[in-house]
């Protein structure tokens, strides 16, 4: 028995085979072309580019594992959330899709606040109208582009785009449905509340499935394009966020991961729809059913780095990864960056400040800073936001009895450090770390039978690897520098600048 998981990312698609036990046995990505800005905050991709990428991960995928489609049991899907594919009545693409760190629907959230009203919207939806929703997106469209949303049959989700290339069917997941303010978290439904506040009809939505279920099989054209056997089923799957929590083991209440990609997300599993009635986080429907999650996000954590790399360089290239060299210059100056900080507000910012217009800082230089003190400052400035939301998390009174460490800021020994003496916990990694795809792929496995449930697969197949203690002395000293950064955005914010 097989296994695959397919993730729908910003940069590329990527495709994993795992063995029965749960061990990866091949992965191949495919990348995507760049996303195009038409205007400063804009963000948008081809979905068929998706779909091209699809294809040609899933074939390297299989052929670097030497297997054939009939091998493959079942496939799960993920991908980047909030996305707004929207089609036609032949289930053609009709623009490029708004992707989740588009900025422009400013106008649209505070129309959606007025509308159903701020607290209200908390009690239907569980969360706050932020720019990156997918709602404020559909509506965007019909006041901008009244002909595309008058031609709008059908509107979809990133990863659903696959799903509905490789079965013909037209379904979502719970969790991927939640983030898109037009879903009944409390009830794992589409929201009739808001579907009539917004004018938005149920039949241009998606059937909704727990991630688990079999939502649709690899139609004959599906199979034909990449490989696969037709008649494989196909699970619903999750958004990248809940499925990489799957793949890191995130699955009861008390366990919290922090995961550094392009963006930063804190996310803890929960046994109820746990509120912030501010809204600073996300409470959404977890990949696990009858589970629920929060989670806090920073647009641009990883974003950060890769900005200072495109734009000052990586250093001298000497064969390695860009990042490690970075890193390696980052350790040459202590903690604290000898007073400079940053705030990692390059694409506005989720939590805890919910402005698409906050904008990011470099605070504290002088004469004597070098680069290697602004790539540090960097590195903790996004450890500092990330911090914001275990403050929240506290407020809730949320569980955290640990901390898993995912994405590129897990493999960097430095950013390890800093993120445990940033939070003041004791965090890990863990053996194999694959991402969103892997989560997808348990996801098959447990809605194919190889495990009795997402719990017991995470059980068998995620195990920690290094635990690494906060340094008492750095500890004390980025609790000092933390409060500095927390006063940075206001002090902006003020001037108008943030």
């Amino acid at each position: 028995m097989k296994l695959m998981g397919i993730d729908v990312g910003t940069t590329g698609t990527r495709a994993v085979i795992l063995d029965e036990k749960g061990s990866v046995i091949s992965s191949a990505t495919a990348e995507h072309d760049a996303f195009s800005s038409p205007q400063t905050g804009w963000a948008e991709q081809d979905a068929n580019d998706w779909w091209r990428a699809a294809r040609e991960a899933i074939r390297l995928a299989l052929k670097k594992a030497d297997a054939s489609g009939d091998e493959i049991k079942c496939v799960g899907l993920t991908g980047q959330m909030h996305g707004a594919v929207l089609l036609d009545d032949r289930d053609e693409p009709l623009r490029p899709s708004i992707i989740w760190c588009d900025q422009r629907t400013g106008d649209e959230c505070r129309e959606i606040t007025e509308r159903v009203g701020a607290r209200r919207l908390i009690e239907l939806t569980c969360n706050p109208a932020l720019t990156g929703f997918t709602l404020p997106k559909l509506l965007w469209v019909r006041k901008h582009e009244a002909d595309i949303w008058r031609k709008t049959r059908l509107i979809l989700l990133p990863k659903d785009f696959i799903r509905l290339r490789l079965t013909g069917e037209k379904s979502t997941d719970v969790a991927d449905a939640s983030g898109t303010l037009l879903f009944d978290v409390r009830s794992r439904r589409w929201s009739v509340e808001m579907m009539a506040e917004m004018g938005i009809d149920e039949r241009m939505l998606p059937t909704i499935f727990e991630s688990i279920e079999v939502s649709g099989r690899v139609s004959k054209e599906g199979a034909l394009e990449t490989g696969l056997t037709e008649d494989t089923p196909v699970v619903a799957g999750a958004g990248d966020q809940a499925a990489g929590a799957i793949g890191m083991g995130i699955v009861r209440a008390g366990t919290v991961s922090a995961t550094i990609g392009t963006s930063g997300v804190v996310f803890a599993a929960t046994d109820h729809p746990a509120l912030d009635p501010q809204g600073r986080v996300h409470t959404f429907c977890h990949a696990v059913p009858e589970g629920w999650h929060v989670m806090g996000v920073t647009q641009a954590a990883g974003l950060s780095l890769r900005w200072f790399r495109d734009r000052l360089g990586a250093g001298a290239d000497d064969g390695r990864d860009p990042y490690e060299r970075l890193c390696e210059e980052a350790e040459k100056v202590p903690a604290g960056a000898d007073g400079v900080l940053w705030t990692p507000y390059l694409m506005g910012e989720r939590t805890p400040h919910l402005d698409p217009d906050a904008r990011a800082a470099l605070v504290g230089l002088s004469a004597t800073h070098t680069r290697s003190h602004i790539i540090r400052a960097i590195l903790e400035g996004v450890a500092f936001s990330l911090r914001d939301t275990f403050e929240i998390f506290r407020e809730m009174e949320v569980p955290m009895s640990g901390v898993r460490l995912g994405g590129g800021g897990a493999r960097s020994r430095l950013w390890r450090q800093i993120q445990a003496d940033v939070y003041g916990r004791m965090v890990e990694t863990i053996e194999a770390e694959e991402g969103a795809a892997y989560g997808a792929a348990l996801l098959a496995g447990a809605g194919s039978g190889r495990w009795p449930s997402v719990e017991a697969a995470c059980s068998e197949v995620v195990r920690a690897a290094e635990k690494i203690e906060p340094d008492p002395e750095n500890m004390a000293l980025m609790n000092r520098q933390y409060e500095k950064f927390r006063a940075i955005y206001p002090a902006l914010r003020a001037l108008h600048i943030a």
